[in-house]
Formats: C-alpha cells, structure tokens, sequence
C-alpha cells in the first residue's frame, strides 16, 4: 500500500513474502529470538523490494514486468534455499500467544482480536502508524504528492525519486514481516508455495481497500472470515458445499475485487494518479 501509494506498482508481494518467511524460519532456528526472526523477515523483504526500486524508478523499467519478475526471484529462491530444510524436516516452535485480559474476554471479537502472537500487534500497531504518517505528516503529503503528481511535486521541491525509494523499500520490508507471521504464527516446518497465493490476495485487498490503511484493516479480516468458513461449517457438520469450493473463496473473491474494482470509473476516482507510471525529470 505505501508503495503504491508513492506510484510504483508492486506485484512482488508474493515472492517477498516468501523470501520473507524462508529468512525468519532461518533466524530463530538459529538464535531462537523471534525478535531477531522478524528483523531478518524484514531485511529480506526490503532487499527484494529495493531490487525492485532499483529497476523500476531508476531503469524506468515496466513496472508490472518486474515485479513478476521479483515474484518469482522469491519464489525462486525460497525453494532453493529451503529445499535442505524441507527434506531434513527442520521444526521450530511457534511463538506463542499473548493473551489481553479482560479485552480477550469480550464475546465473539476477544480472541480474535486480543488473544494473537506479538507480529499480530504489531501489525495493529501499523495500521495506524500508516495512517498516521499518510495523512497526519508532511512526510505523507508528500508521498501522496508524489503518486498523483511527480512532476507537480519536483517543482516544489519533493524528492520524487528518495520518496519512492523509501516507500518501496519500507513496503517491501512490511510483506517479509507478513511472511514472518506465518512461519512463525502458524507453520513450525518449511515447505515450499507456502504463502499459497496470499501475497496476490494481497494486491487485491490494497485495490479493495482504496489504498487506505484503516480500510485495509478491516478488509483484510474479511478475507480472513471467508478464509475460515471451510472449518466453520464443518464443525458444525454442514458438508452439502463441497469443501474445495470453500478452500478457493478466497481467490475466487480476489478475482471479483480484481475486475470490480478494475473499471475505468474505480480507477479514476481512487487510484493514486500516477500508479505505474516511471517519472523522468524534465529539464
């Protein structure tokens, strides 16, 4: 989101989420810190996004080419670097939940909300540093200048390209982080796919959410509720819907987003202006 924000297009959050994931099963092997893990999450993730800053600001490359391209660089070598992993049968321990009192007592939202691993608050706690920074600060207001006007905003004196450096570079560290909270939140083992697709739900939940980071909050626990509904309703013993439709809802839901949310209207109300769009400097 904070990437697209500043103008480049980011399709490579599948492949730094899985770079992203492959880092910190490493780094708490190792150290055993999760600390540590997530920090590593995060390096991982910003150096395939600078990669991809590097190529699509500075090269002025086509900005959808490379971050498919980045995509499958980290798909690529997450499954090469984890294969002696994912053959030994390396195991780490999760790292275990915090409960909130009282909070996590609340009927139906408590331990949904308030009964999460520590990325899980963290990931609280940016949303509304984003939103903070994206409308509360100059440093937001100038990004947000910068993906709608480059060139209004060079004349003004913005760094249009340091902008987007920072911007790609720190929204590629958050997707390593995103990474990090599944091999870390929920999967004690490596194996290879295992973002299984969610870092394209991803890009679908920043266009529904009309690259805001409150909506996105919530859109991304709706994505999670249609996510679950395939275990809901077979504990409860409802198995007249085959269970493979509900294990593809979320993508099917993400397809729909996708062409919703693609027409020329949407576009042009919501979409920062200059998404996609390589900015020269004129002389």
């Amino acid at each position: 989101m904070l990437t697209e924000r500043s103008g480049i297009l980011n399709l490579g959050v599948e492949g730094m989420m899985c770079f992203g994931a492959l880092s910190p099963f490493i780094a708490y092997y190792v150290t055993g810190n999760w600390v540590i893990a997530v920090l590593a999450a995060a390096l991982a993730g910003a150096s395939l996004s600078f990669i991809h800053a590097f190529v699509s600001i500075t090269l002025k490359a086509n900005q959808t080419v490379s971050g498919l391209a980045i995509t499958i660089l980290g798909l690529g070598l997450s499954s090469s670097l984890g294969r002696p992993l994912a053959i030994s049968r390396v195991r780490i321990e999760p790292i275990e939940s915090i409960k909130i009192p009282i909070l996590s007592n609340i009927p139906i939202i408590g331990p949904s909300f308030f009964n999460q691993n520590p990325i899980v608050y963290l990931s609280y706690f940016m949303v509304i540093f984003l939103w903070f920074i994206l409308y509360k600060t100059s440093f937001g207001l100038n990004l947000r200048s910068v993906g709608e006007n480059p060139s209004m905003a060079d004349s003004l004196g913005i760094n249009v390209f340091l902008t987007r450096y920072i911007a790609t570079t720190f929204g590629g560290a958050l997707c390593g982080v995103s990474g990090a909270l599944l091999i870390l939140g929920y999967y004690p083992s490596w194996y290879d796919g295992i973002t299984a697709g969610r870092g394209w739900i991803a890009v679908a939940l920043v266009i529904f959410s009309s690259w805001n980071p409150l909506y996105a909050f919530f859109g991304a626990y709706f994505f999670g509720l249609v996510g679950t509904l395939n275990a809901t309703f077979q504990s409860i013993g409802f198995r007249i819907i085959p269970t493979d439709f509900f294990r593809t809802l979320p993508y099917l839901l993400t397809i729909v987003v996708l062409v919703i949310f693609s027409s020329t209207r949407f576009r042009r109300r919501k979409m920062p202006a200059s998404l996609g769009k390589p900015y020269t400097r004129e002389l």
